[in-house]
């Protein structure tokens, strides 16, 4: 028997309104509208974040791509992008290695702790990204798997742990 996946209804109620005739997929351009009005992106952050998680590169946004955006950033995106402003000190749009190990080391865990240089280190080499430059959906990527904010989402008003 199929283990059936179920996308909570939060995440099908938000997606449901941009989709036509049932279908349930969006075109980028429907998709990065989607991700501007409902999580307050700017284009370009908006645009990075379809291509992090439109997995296959088809250039739809599926029901189980846009769950896992969800999942990985859900509510908790516009912060995300905040801080990723932030801990990008030359405004390149990219965190070079020594930049993201040192934004790094200014974030703290679920449980209120640093994280430490071996934690670090092992998060940079285990990410898998080209020329050691993490772009916002890397980070996005990166902050759900240290596992820095609850996801879905916080409430209105609660910040990510940095």
């Amino acid at each position: 028997m199929a283990l059936q996946r179920k996308v909570p209804k939060k995440v099908t109620d938000i997606f449901d309104r941009y989709i036509h005739d049932q279908v349930r997929t969006l075109h980028r351009g429907e998709a990065v509208d989607m991700l501007m009005t409902e999580f307050d992106l700017e284009k370009d952050k908006a645009e990075i974040m379809f291509d992090t998680f439109d997995k296959d590169k088809n250039g739809l946004m599926s029901i189980w791509e846009f769950h896992k955006f969800y999942e990985c950033a859900g509510e908790s995106a516009h912060d995300i992008v905040e801080k990723f402003k932030e801990m990008d000190k030359d405004g390149s749009g990219m965190l070079e290695y020594e930049e993201a190990v040192e934004a790094l080391k200014t974030l703290k865990t679920a449980t209120g702790r640093n994280l430490e240089e071996l934690e670090i280190e092992f998060f940079m080499k285990t990410m898998g990204v080209e020329n050691g430059v993490i772009n916002l959906g890397d980070f996005t990527n990166l902050l759900h798997r240290l596992k820095l904010y609850k996801t879905p989402a916080p409430k209105k008003g609660m910040k990510l742990k940095c």
